[in-house]
């Protein structure tokens, strides 16, 4: 069964951004809009999606389209994440007013699935229950070829009373390992560690063997009770495990992609490589262009935010921001000053840049990085 979540709460929240004039409102809705390539026809993420929700295990699982903006108490309290826990600042969450957020984890379809008369039914009736959800997921973060604060997640959750079926670590392996082979192949090689989630308790996570190095891949835990209490099922009569990953990580690994961006080419000689599987060829290594930028800036400056500024002048062609150097002296700045010194790579999957269109966009990345951060360039 597919669930449609339709929140009249998003949709004003949305008109609300579109009445705003500010850097922040234009750069979420500018996400917003982005395509979700988990359902692009022809995205190799889009083809991950459809080969996890295919495996017959999952055969009777819902899908779940969970809204993009979500309350931060949905996002955070009901999932435990603790009150210091980094996802809930604003240096790492966008924030559409001050109690929503753009979503930091597709897991939020929890609280909206759990909500759906037809599945309060179904329990009520003890039978087991199990969705998916998947799509864009928002976070802001460093800029270099794995990163982007624009990507895609991919949930799973099953539910079963005690009385049909008890969840333990066995469950947990048999489930990433089903995963590694759907998208790896049926040779994959793979292990399990132990970690920790704010949702699950105990918490598995697995590695893939790719070459010869043994890669991150996904995780997946039994679902802590004080969280099913939050969502209204009673710990003591359920149980449950639940996964979630990112999927470029994977696509990147199955195909040797080297830049994420590449999952978001316009250039046929890029889009007919990206098949999972298939070993990405690089249809041409066109020159970097660097720049360096240096100010000084009060000590309330967060650095996440100023990446954004960098992604929203440069776009695509940033391929990555590094710091050179972070320097304090109270005596020649003030005490409350620091001076930072960032390097630009900008470089284009798809044609050699000029000299010329880089400086123009760095020409504004120093107008506005005076103006928003009211720092005095160097």
């Amino acid at each position: 069964m597919n669930i449609k979540i339709e929140s009249p709460e998003e949709k004003e929240l949305v008109k609300s951004l579109k009445n705003r004039s500010d850097a922040d409102a234009k750069r979420m809705l500018r996400f917003l809009n982005m395509p979700d390539l988990t359902r692009t026809p022809g995205s190799p993420l889009a083809d991950m999606v459809g080969k996890i929700i295919n495996i017959k295990d999952f055969k009777d699982f819902d899908i779940v389209e969970a809204p993009e903006i979500v309350p931060a108490n949905v996002s955070f309290d009901l999932f435990d994440f603790p009150a210091d826990h980094p996802a809930r600042s604003k240096s790492d969450t966008y924030y559409a007013s001050e109690a929503h957020v753009l979503r930091t984890h597709t897991t939020v379809m929890w609280y909206y699935y759990l909500n759906d008369p037809q599945i309060k039914e179904r329990m009520a009736r003890e039978e087991i229950v199990g969705s998916f959800s998947f799509g864009k997921v928002y976070r802001k973060d460093e800029i270099d070829r794995q990163h982007m604060n624009v990507f895609h997640q991919i949930d799973g959750w099953l539910l079963a009373p005690k009385s049909k079926r008890v969840i333990g670590q066995r469950d947990l392996e048999d489930v990433l390992g089903s995963i590694a082979k759907a998208v790896f192949g049926p040779d994959v090689k793979y292990r399990f560690n132990p970690d920790t989630f704010p949702y699950t308790d105990p918490s598995l996570e697995m590695e893939i063997k790719v070459g010869d190095k043994w890669i991150e891949g996904n995780g997946c835990g039994v679902v802590k009770g004080r969280v099913l209490k939050k969502c209204g099922v009673d710990p003591e009569k359920w149980t449950g495990w639940a996964f979630g990953f990112g999927l470029e990580r994977l696509a990147m690994l199955s195909m040797d992609l080297p830049d994420i961006r590449l999952l978001w080419s316009k250039d046929e000689r890029v889009k007919k490589q990206l098949k999972l599987g298939n070993k990405f060829k690089e249809v041409s290594k066109f020159p970097p262009i660097t720049r360096d930028i240096s100010f000084i800036v009060s000590n309330t400056f967060i650095p996440n935010n100023y990446f954004d500024l960098i992604r929203d002048l440069g776009g695509d062609l940033v391929e990555e921001v590094s710091l050179l150097d972070k320097y304090e002296n109270a005596e020649k700045f003030g005490a409350d000053k620091t001076s930072y010194t960032y390097r630009i790579v900008y470089r284009s999957n798809e044609r050699t840049l000029t000299n010329e269109e880089i400086d123009k966009i760095q020409s504004e990345i120093y107008r506005e990085t005076s103006k928003q951060f009211a720092s005095e360039l160097r």
